[in-house]
């Protein structure tokens, strides 16, 4: 009855508990090395295609997300795709993390599921903490 489909996601999400790691990666994140033992599917389709935001909302109708971090760039203007990430995730303060702060946070056992998608905007990487059902 959720808007996920694909089976592997609803495989690996079916094994996920309260605190178990997400990762929904952009195009552009090194999911084979920087994601030490989670699971890992690869959704991209085409460039741009889905996004981030198409995963994160298909998630979102089989889980509850407890808290989510993003990559804050180390210079210039915060990545607009970090308001629509907070539109999205309502009463949910997005955790800000320098980059190689971001990627040990990704390769800690916690992580258990990494998704990389199509996305072509920059930081627009997403780890999502699964939430009580």
């Amino acid at each position: 009855k959720g808007k996920c489909i694909n089976p592997c996601i609803l495989a690996a999400v079916s094994r996920l508990g309260h605190g178990d790691k997400i990762l929904i990666a952009d195009g552009n994140y090194p999911l084979a090395s920087k994601t030490a033992d989670a699971e890992k599917i690869w959704v991209s389709l085409s460039p741009g295609l889905p996004t981030v935001t198409d995963v994160l909302d298909a998630l979102q109708s089989i889980i509850n997300v407890e808290s989510a971090n993003v990559m804050q760039p180390s210079e210039g203007p915060e990545p607009t795709i970090f308001a629509e990430f907070q539109k999205m995730l309502p009463g949910i303060e997005l955790d800000r993390l320098g980059r190689y702060e971001f990627y040990d946070e990704c390769c800690n056992p916690s992580l258990r599921l990494a998704i990389a998608t199509g996305e072509k905007r920059t930081f627009a990487n997403l780890l999502i903490t699964v939430g009580c059902a």
